[in-house]
């Protein structure tokens, strides 16, 4: 704790018996609290769920995210204007006052080892997200749903172009 040592201004021209430097808030705002603690920041899960996804696919194993009926919802919501970019498929948060909690479902790529690419996306998401809104993430739970075959591509192009053509 600090003191404060109380003394009488007696500089000619000042009203006597007032305290210099006892009531007198600093900085004559009225708080004594740094500008950086003055009010209170709310995140809403929408901006951690973007944060999280975005991590999420930063990873080179990590395909896509959400399950096949999630990613055809996010196709077509693409498609339509203003339907949005689908940055935050596959990812569900839980956002209180100073803790996340975030699940990812995710489409990995065939031959990456999964726990691996499990253990990449969490840190990977973990870090983001604490260093962008200074929330605590208690946990990221994640589900891999799929891996995607590399001839896959291939056959839904096709498949895109047939139905384009007929």
């Amino acid at each position: 704790m600090t003191e404060t040592t109380q003394r009488r201004n007696t500089a000619p021209g000042t009203r006597p018996g007032k305290q210099e430097g006892a009531t007198a808030p600093q900085g004559g705002r009225g708080s004594s609290a740094s500008p950086g603690t003055r009010g209170s920041t709310a995140i809403a899960d929408t901006v951690v769920a973007k944060i999280a996804g975005m991590a999420a696919r930063e990873i080179p194993e990590v395909h896509n995210l959400g399950g096949g009926v999630t990613r055809a919802f996010g196709a077509v919501r693409q498609r339509v204007p203003g339907g949005g970019s689908g940055v935050t498929q596959g990812v569900k948060v839980e956002v209180g006052e100073r803790q996340a909690a975030v699940d990812l479902d995710l489409v990995v790529e065939y031959g990456a080892a999964i726990t691996d690419t499990a253990s990449d996306v969490r840190t990977n998401v973990v870090n983001a997200v604490e260093r962008m809104t200074g929330l605590e993430v208690v946990e990221v739970n994640i589900a891999v749903d799929d891996v995607h075959l590399p001839d896959e591509e291939e056959d839904e192009s096709e498949g895109e172009e047939q139905r384009r053509v007929t």
